[in-house]
Order: C-alpha cells, then sequence, then structure tokens
C-alpha cells in the first residue's frame, strides 16, 4: 500500500538530512583545521520497480559523501622556517612512526616541528618522509619509489664545518711595474702580496699567501747581471767598457748584427762593423731596431737584457751573443754563447707554463696555458708575472706563471668548463685535516698601469658553526642553517599526486590513504609532472566556506521537517484508516 510506502519514504528522508546535518556540522567544527578539506552530501533516489503508470509504488532516497579534497584552502602565513603548504596538487608524505610496518598516509597539514628526536612531525604527530640529498647535492636513483624516502631527520650531534673547495680572486697587477731579473731564481721581494684564508675539514681557518712578482716570463732571456745601468751611460765612460770591443749578435743562425764600442759618436774604427754605439740606449735601439727576432731593454735592476722576442714552433731557435774583440758582454754580466730554446716547449700542442732556460724553476702545475703564445700576433711578451702561493707555515703550495693580454686581460685557456682557474691539489694543512684541494678562480686578474687593487676576493668555505634553524624551501628543500653562515640541503620532501584525489580515503589527523578510487600514488618534485609548490613559513588552512555551511544548514533542517511532516501525516492517514 502507497501509506507504508510513504511512511518509509519519509524516514529515508530523516536519516538522509541527518547525514547531511552531520557532515555540515563536521565541516563547521574543522573550520580552523589546518589542511582539512570539506566535505558534502550527494543525494541519490532510488525508486521500486514495480512502479508503473496506474499505481505508484514511492522509493526512497541515499545519501553518500562526496569529499572536495582537491579544492585549495586560504595560504597564510606564519613565522615558523618549517611551516610549510602546498600551492596546487600534491601532498606530503607521512608515517604515525618510523616503525617497520606502518603504512604511508598522505596530508596537506604541513605544521611541522623537530621533535626531542630530530624528527619533523607536523601537529597530528606524523613524521614527514622525504628524499635524503648527498654530499653531491643528488636525490637517489630511485626516487619514483616510496622506499627511497626516509624519516626527515634534522637533529645534529655537533655542528658543521665546510671546507673550502672553490675561490675567487679580482686583482689588478701594476702594469708599469718593473722586471725582476731572471738570473737564476728570483731574490727580489715580491711587488704585492695578498692573504687568503680559506677552511679546512676541521673547520680551522689556514691563510694562503699570494706574492705577485713582475716578471721576463719564459723568454729566451740572456740579461746580464751588472746593475744601476741606465740609458744614457757611456759604454766607456761609465760602463767601462773598452773603446773598440766588439761583439756580435743572430738569431737562429742568420744574419749577423755586429757591434764596435766607441768612446765618442763616430764610424766603426775598421768599417766592417755594422754599427758604433756609444750608450747604452744605441745597442737597445739597434737591436729592437734591426734584429728580427730579438728584443733588448733595461732590467728592474738596471741590467741589459736581451732576449728571443718570438717562437715560431719550428726548429730550435736560439740567440748567439759572441764577444769577437774584447770582453764587452762579459762586461754586462751576458755570456758569450748561443742560448738555445727549444721550441718543442714552447709551441701551442705541447706548451706548459713551465720551466725554460736562463728561467728559474717554475713548478706551475695547476696554473692555465696561455691562449696567445710566443710567436702569436696578440702575444705579449712584457705582461708575464711569477705567482707563488704559500702555505702558512711558509713553504710553496704552486708556483707559476701568469701572462696578460695587451688589452690586460688575463691570457689563459679556458678549461673544459669554461673557467680560468689555478688548481691546488692535495694541500695538507698538518693539523690531522684532510688533505684539500681547491680550485681558484682567476678569470678577474688583470694588468692595468695604477695602483694594485684587491676588487674581492670570495671562498665558500665556512668555519665551525652551530645550527641556528631549520627551514623548508618552495622547492620542498630541508635546509639547515649554521651560525657561521653556511647551510646544507639534508632532504627533499617530495609532493605526492593521485589521478583521483577526492578518492582518497580519510584518517584520523587531516591525513589521507591510498585507494582503489584514488589510484596510485606519484613522487614528484615541487613544480614538475603536475604537482604544485611548497609554500614556506605557510599554512593552508581549512577549504569550509561558513557562510555556504549555513546556509546548506538551513535547508538540511527544512528538509528534515518536511520529511518529518510527511512521517507525521503517513501516521495519521493509517490512523484514519485503522479507525474505518
Amino acid at each position: 500500500m502507497g501509506l507504508f510506502g510513504s511512511l518509509f519514504t519519509g524516514v529515508s528522508g530523516l536519516f538522509a538530512q541527518s547525514q547531511n546535518t552531520a557532515i555540515i556540522s563536521n565541516n563547521i567544527a574543522n573550520i580552523s583545521t589546518i589542511g582539512y578539506k570539506r566535505s558534502e552530501a550527494t543525494f541519490n533516489s532510488l525508486v521500486t520497480s514495480q512502479s508503473n503508470s496506474s499505481i505508484f509504488s514511492p522509493g526512497t532516497v541515499s545519501v553518500s559523501r562526496l569529499q572536495r579534497v582537491d579544492q585549495q584552502g586560504a595560504l597564510q602565513q606564519t613565522a615558523s622556517g618549517t611551516d610549510a603548504a602546498i600551492s596546487g596538487n600534491g601532498f606530503f608524505s607521512v608515517k604515525r612512526s618510523t616503525d617497520s610496518g606502518q603504512e604511508f598516509l598522505y596530508t596537506r597539514a604541513g605544521q611541522f616541528s623537530e621533535d626531542a628526536q630530530g624528527l619533523l612531525r607536523n601537529a597530528s604527530g606524523f613524521v614527514l618522509y622525504a628524499w635524503p640529498i648527498d654530499a653531491a647535492g643528488n636525490l637517489p636513483a630511485d626516487q619514483g619509489d616510496l622506499g627511497s624516502l626516509v624519516p626527515a631527520d634534522v637533529a645534529f650531534l655537533g655542528g658543521l664545518t665546510r671546507p673550502t673547495s672553490t675561490a675567487e680572486l679580482a686583482i689588478n697587477l701594476n702594469a708599469s711595474e718593473l722586471d725582476q731579473t731572471l738570473a737564476g731564481a728570483l731574490t727580489s721581494a715580491a711587488d704585492f702580496t695578498r692573504g687568503l684564508t680559506v677552511f679546512d675539514s676541521l673547520g680551522a681557518g689556514q691563510t694562503l699567501t699570494f706574492e705577485f712578482t713582475k716578471t721576463y716570463g719564459p723568454h729566451g732571456t740572456a740579461g746580464g747581471t751588472v746593475g744601476s745601468l741606465s740609458a744614457t751611460d757611456s759604454l766607456v765612460n761609465d760602463v767601462n767598457l773598452s773603446d773598440g770591443d766588439i761583439f756580435t749578435i743572430a738569431v737562429d743562425g742568420g744574419a749577423v748584427r755586429t757591434y764596435e764600442i766607441n768612446d765618442v759618436v763616430g764610424n766603426p774604427t775598421s768599417g766592417a762593423e755594422d754599427v758604433a754605439v756609444v750608450t747604452v740606449l744605441d745597442i737597445i735601439t739597434d737591436i729592437n731596431t734591426n734584429v728580427a727576432g730579438a728584443t733588448a731593454f733595461l732590467g728592474a735592476n738596471g741590467e741589459l737584457v736581451i732576449q728571443r722576442s718570438s717562437f715560431t714552433g719550428g726548429a730550435a731557435e736560439f740567440i748567439t751573443l759572441e764577444d769577437t774583440v774584447g770582453s764587452a758582454l762579459a762586461g754586462f754580466g751576458i755570456t758569450a754563447a748561443p742560448t738555445n730554446y727549444a721550441s718543442s716547449d714552447l709551441n701551442s700542442t705541447t706548451y706548459d707554463n713551465g720551466t725554460f732556460a736562463d728561467s728559474p724553476p717554475y713548478s706551475t702545475e695547476g696554473f692555465p696555458t696561455p691562449q696567445s703564445l710566443p710567436g702569436d700576433l696578440n702575444y705579449n711578451n712584457r705582461g708575464w708575472w711569477q705567482l707563488q702561493i704559500l702555505h702558512p707555515d711558509g713553504s710553496t703550495v704552486s708556483n707559476g706563471l701568469m701572462n696578460f693580454n695587451g688589452d690586460g686581460t688575463i691570457n689563459a685557456l679556458p678549461d673544459s668548463s669554461g673557467n680560468i682557474d689555478i688548481d691546488l691539489n692535495n694541500i695538507d694543512w698538518g693539523n690531522g685535516s684532510d688533505p684539500q684541494s681547491i680550485l681558484v678562480d682567476i678569470e678577474r686578474f688583470s694588468q692595468f698601469s695604477g695602483n694594485y687593487d684587491v676588487i674581492f676576493s670570495d671562498q665558500n668555505g665556512a668555519e665551525l658553526g652551530r645550527r641556528t634553524g631549520i627551514e623548508i624551501t618552495r622547492d620542498g628543500v630541508i635546509v639547515a642553517r649554521f651560525s657561521n653562515g653556511a647551510s646544507a640541503d639534508l632532504y627533499q620532501a617530495p609532493l605526492i599526486t593521485f589521478a583521483n584525489a577526492n578518492g582518497l580515503t580519510e584518517v584520523s589527523g587531516t591525513a589521507y590513504s591510498e585507494s582503489e578510487n584514488s589510484g596510485e600514488e606519484n613522487l614528484r618534485e615541487a613544480g614538475e609532472g603536475g604537482a604544485g609548490f611548497v609554500e614556506p613559513s605557510t599554512l593552508e588552512q581549512s577549504n569550509v566556506d561558513l557562510a555556504d555551511e549555513f546556509a546548506r544548514l538551513i535547508v538540511s533542517q527544512r528538509a528534515f521537517s518536511a520529511a518529518a511532516k510527511v512521517v507525521t501525516t503517513a501516521d495519521e492517514m493509517l490512523q484514519d484508516l485503522i479507525r474505518i
């Protein structure tokens, strides 16, 4: 009979609206719950198959719960560095504890803080799981699997040291500095000195001293040792050479140029000599003008320097200097003999910035190779500096040569990474720390006339520091900060996405577990693969709209009253039927 059906229909309406009210009340109760996602009731009619056009058998109504997990909640900034919200798709991966057998749960409640054991837990007590980051900054190779995640443990028993691995110097060297002699090892004091503090593996500061000395460089040099000459000195009256002395110069066994020492301006005595020279300047001028491949100048100590000015990379190249009458060259302190310079040491394929005849025993391992070499059009033979890098105990860490172009920039070939570095390898500080290698970037070295100037110096090391805080970045990286200014990337929290986030199963603690309706989890880095971003020092509020919930509550209340009226009306009609 229809009356009984109406009674049951009214009762189902009462039940459905009571469920609706329960869902609404749960939403309102969690309006302040971080990361909470509202639900709403969805109604479905149930009809009886016996109904037809003449006889109607009333059905009932069923109610089910529809989650709105995919709806973004408002973001609110906080003062905590470990608070994190998700803007867009994704969930944090958490567990109730670190005990084995615990299932992974997923939450957007990112109110994390460090517990007594150093684990990051949210307000519900769930432990955050993340990818560990190794010393090279890499994530696990199997980062697509949940098994790659570990508890985010930020506890440090001590502090953190960061040994220096790279340094950068920007220094201008005075191009007007006079060259130092190359007669044996350099004995003069360095022209410019700069200290750089680096840090070893124990956090101790170590000072490397950089000593710069202007030098002739690895040219074939026949330099005199008689100092205090000036260009205007008379060869006879001031240098004490003998009138009529004759010496010759030839390059690579070619044409011989002959010089006769005169006490006054005039022609050579025999007339067979090429030129009579009266002053030091006469020798310098004539060699630079008439002897191809040779250069003459006065050195820093006033010595006469005659050097091979270019190298072509062919057969062995040399300068031949000989006294034919008297001992003029000996008077200048120049050995009267051929001075050979193997071109195999100077061409572009084998040039190693190393040791050359009549040059100091430069140990230049790790120094960059010049880009322009002797013989190149852009080569600057007056742009050489010796750089000696000293250990704190005074010993030499590295000792080499650098060359600068005519425009003041450093003449060096970049390495495979495009850098111009000095590579200091396996430095032993003598204090028990690990052997240390440091790349010193010298790309911004320059040589301009003027004052020596340290534009800036920097290095990436740090002394021992105590942990001052933990923070989570927008990429989900968990970073430890230390009092020495250093930082360490410890973990990266993945964002877990699902094909149907609304199909997740809700569990207590504002979290969800995977279900058949949600699909399988996908581990994504923030901002990739459809995942959102992690917003640091921010929390996601509940996505409950109070005004909307009150409106729904009013509708549910009226619907419940109407369903109750149906029940009372059907009851009264049944009573009338019974009385009949």
